[in-house]
């Protein structure tokens, strides 16, 4: 499961990706900010119900997956409209960004090089 501060992390980063690889009145800037910004939100919201209503904090989680899950589709399109890699598992930069996901308190700035 994401959790708020992963969450997070994809939201500065699709801010700071959207900001240099989009023109700057892009409607694909919105759509894609409002992803990342919804599956944030929901994240937040489900663990804040999490105590009063797990059924509300299911229908939150969900929520939040559908948006981060259209996130990666706009990321994809991205890479296919402009030729260029998805970085699978079998691509060299993979494997140094997923052991990035093992450090405490990660922020944004731990996944900025990469």
């Amino acid at each position: 499961m994401i959790t708020y501060q992963k969450a997070e992390i994809i939201f500065d980063g699709t801010k700071y990706f959207t900001n240099k690889y989009f023109q700057r009145y892009d409607r694909t800037i919105d759509q894609i900010v409002q992803a990342a910004r919804s599956g944030k939100q929901n994240i937040v919201v489900a663990s804040m119900a999490s105590g009063t209503s797990k059924e509300t904090e299911i229908k939150l989680t969900n929520v939040a997956r559908a948006s981060l899950e259209e996130l990666l589709i706009d990321y994809k399109d991205f890479l296919r409209n402009n030729n260029l890699k998805f970085w699978d598992k079998g691509h060299p930069y993979y494997s140094q960004l997923t052991k990035k996901h093992k450090t405490p308190n990660a922020t944004y700035d731990t996944y900025k090089k990469g």
